[in-house]
């Protein structure tokens, strides 16, 4: 299987000048490869191919004399970025490939092959920029496969190294009703279980929102290009990236313990970017973040050999009661709990659309009668 781990780096003065050098210069070979895809298109009406590119390399370097202090496999690396991306596009069909400025705050490299691990200095040995000390807090064992040198908008330095560990994927677990739990996904909870249980949501946003405008206004008055809107600028990065990780580390947590306490994990299907277009719940939605946290619960599924099932998003899990299937279609946003008018059951909106998505879910699969 393969796994990433990512460390911190703490590069001297000297090897941080090297680091900008080498996201400049990827950046610049994105942006080449991407103007000549787009204009061999349209002369011949097919795009010039990686391989093609790379070959134009040596004759780029000749032309510009500073891409030869550069590790070539990291500006071959760009070209491969670059492919990557447009195969996206043609999946997905959305996201055309752009060119990337330098104002972007966030810049990486990847390092395909001849780097050094050392676990007992603390440090790892990058082509063209030597040793560098860099906080190992975990040990790997593995084949070393690519790694990718990145920069945050805060100043800090981070490696993230690719691992294949050789290791087979585990087989999916066996499930049945009685070790599937339903999750419900919400803005006043963050997640309604099918157990009845409810986890807060945190609101990292809601509650940094005073101080982030408080910044914003600072910022704003700031001269461009000044050394005050500089410092303006890493303090409001700095508060982003504490709401960030506050998430992420909340996220994180969550998705493990359901993973973990569970062998089958029910969600529902949700339509993100149209819930993102209601302006008075963008924010809140935005803040809890549901896509990150049903991203993290799949792949650490996957790595357990557990399942995650789906039902689709126009299944009415929230009007059906889940005691008699009674389908109530007066049930309107503000209402959060109702009596079942067929069966006279007391229902709280939450905990019955977490059981009907787990009813869903098992149904779908032919084991509801399990």
């Amino acid at each position: 299987m393969l796994r990433a781990y990512k460390y911190r780096m703490y590069p001297n003065k000297e090897q941080e000048k090297m680091f900008f050098q080498h996201f400049g210069a990827c950046r610049f070979i994105y942006n080449w490869g991407l103007e000549n895809k787009l204009r061999t298109y349209e002369s011949d009406g097919k795009s010039i191919s990686r391989f093609t590119l790379n070959k134009m390399l040596p004759d780029l370097k000749s032309e510009h004399i500073w891409l030869k202090d550069i590790n070539s496999q990291s500006l071959q690396g760009a070209t491969l970025n670059l492919d990557n991306a447009f195969t996206r596009f043609f999946r997905e069909k959305k996201g055309f490939p752009k060119f990337k400025s330098r104002k972007n705050p966030i810049q990486s490299f990847s390092v395909p092959q001849g780097y050094n691990v050392n676990f007992d200095t603390h440090k790892i040995r990058l082509p063209k920029i030597g040793w560098v000390k860099t906080k190992l807090h975990r040990r790997y064992e593995g084949i070393e496969k690519t790694a990718t040198v990145s920069v945050t908008s805060t100043g800090k330095f981070f490696i993230s190294i690719l691992i294949d560990d050789e290791q087979e994927q585990p087989a999916t677990q066996h499930f049945d009703k009685d070790t599937t739990i339903g999750v419900d996904v919400g803005i006043k909870d963050f997640a309604i279980l099918s157990n009845g249980e409810k986890i807060d949501n945190p609101r990292n946003l809601k509650k940094s929102i005073l101080r982030m405008k408080v910044l914003q206004r600072r910022l704003s008055r700031k001269q461009k290009g000044s050394n005050n809107r500089n410092k303006a600028k890493k303090t409001m990065a700095k508060l982003h990236e504490k709401i960030h990780n506050q998430r992420n580390d909340f996220q994180h947590k969550l998705s493990f313990r359901l993973v973990c306490e569970n062998q089958a994990i029910a969600l529902e299907t949700l339509n993100v970017e149209g819930m993102l277009k209601n302006h008075k719940l963008a924010q809140h939605i935005a803040d809890a973040s549901w896509s990150s946290f049903v991203t993290q619960l799949e792949y650490k599924a996957q790595q357990y050999g557990k399942t995650i099932l789906r039902i689709g998003q126009f299944e009415p899990s929230t009007k059906i009661c889940s005691t008699c299937g009674y389908y109530n279609r007066d049930l309107t946003l503000a209402d959060r709990d109702w009596i079942c008018p067929d069966c006279g059951t007391h229902q709280d909106r939450d905990v019955n659309a977490a059981i009907n998505i787990k009813k869903f879910a098992l149904d779908k699969q032919n084991l509801i009668g399990i």
